[in-house]
């Protein structure tokens, strides 16, 4: 059946298109049906194709999470590392040396960053694991420069933390005969434990809200797997590639992005949330 003319008080239509067999319908009944998903099949399905009617956003959020999975595996150990030191051994010259060199790279454009990802992290990983196990497009690489991009905003909040805990228990503690290496492990991290999580958990929202190294280096393709050497489009890439203009207005893609676009902001609401209980809970006030 094809629409031939709307009319402001009729429809004509064309039955038996192409050979096929004309179904009759009651007055009144649409003939077009929009496409509907439930909740279930919506969080749960393993294919994103909203032109075939097929909303599983489980892809995107999986390639979401690897992305950021490995981001913080380079940026909590590096940034807690370079807080560490900045607070309990550089001295103060060469702490105002390095604090600006965090700032200016905390400052270069993501979309260098995205770049960098591509020409420069992409070909030595395909140079070190081969070509055959790496492709152009992967999420290790881009979740490798995610958490080199996040890893100045982990060094200065988790500095401020540790900065925060009074000189006297470093002093009780040198006085036991504890090393600075044992005092800075064993005595300022846990009680900065409180606005360390916080750092850690601001850091997980900024690596999954981070949309231009993703857009360029994880791949344009919503793909569900578990290898980090394979494309695969993020939350943030997929809103950037379909709002691009190459779709029209109001098209069923372009809606779609919509959907996304609340379930990144639950998930970033729900990691606030969650480090304001931690703040809250593990807070610890020294007189």
């Amino acid at each position: 059946m094809r629409v031939v003319a709307v009319q402001p008080q009729a429809l004509q239509v064309e039955r038996g298109l192409r050979g096929t067999q004309p179904a009759a319908h009651r007055a009144g009944v649409d003939i077009l049906l929009e496409d509907r998903v439930s909740l279930l099949e919506f969080l749960t399905g393993t294919r994103w194709v909203p032109q075939a009617g097929e909303f599983g956003i489980l892809p995107l959020v999986n390639a979401t999470f690897m992305v950021s999975a490995i981001a913080m595996l380079v940026a909590l150990p590096l940034g807690l590392s370079i807080a560490i030191y900045l607070s309990e051994y550089a001295s103060p010259r060469l702490n105002n040396l390095l604090k600006p060199l965090l700032e200016i790279l905390a400052g270069v454009p993501t979309v260098v960053y995205g770049y960098f990802a591509l020409t420069f992290v992409t070909p030595l990983l395909r140079r070190l694991l081969g070509p055959d196990v790496v492709d152009i497009y992967n999420m290790a690489s881009a979740g490798i420069v995610v958490g080199i991009l996040v890893t100045p905003l982990v060094a200065s909040m988790s500095e401020d933390a540790l900065r925060a805990v009074p000189r006297e228990l470093r002093e009780a503690a040198y006085a036991l005969g504890a090393t600075k290496l044992e005092t800075a492990l064993q005595v300022v991290v846990p009680a900065a434990f409180s606005g360390l999580a916080a750092a850690f958990i601001v850091a997980i929202s900024r690596a999954i809200g981070e949309t231009m190294i993703v857009a360029l280096a994880a791949g344009a393709g919503p793909n569900f797997t578990f290898n980090p050497f394979k494309a695969a489009e993020t939350m943030t890439g997929y809103i950037v590639r379909i709002s691009g203009g190459d779709l029209s207005y109001d098209s069923i893609d372009y809606n779609s992005i919509f959907a996304i676009g609340l379930v990144l902001f639950l998930i970033t609401l729900a990691l606030n949330t969650l480090s304001q209980r931690i703040v809250a809970r593990f807070r610890e006030e020294y007189r």
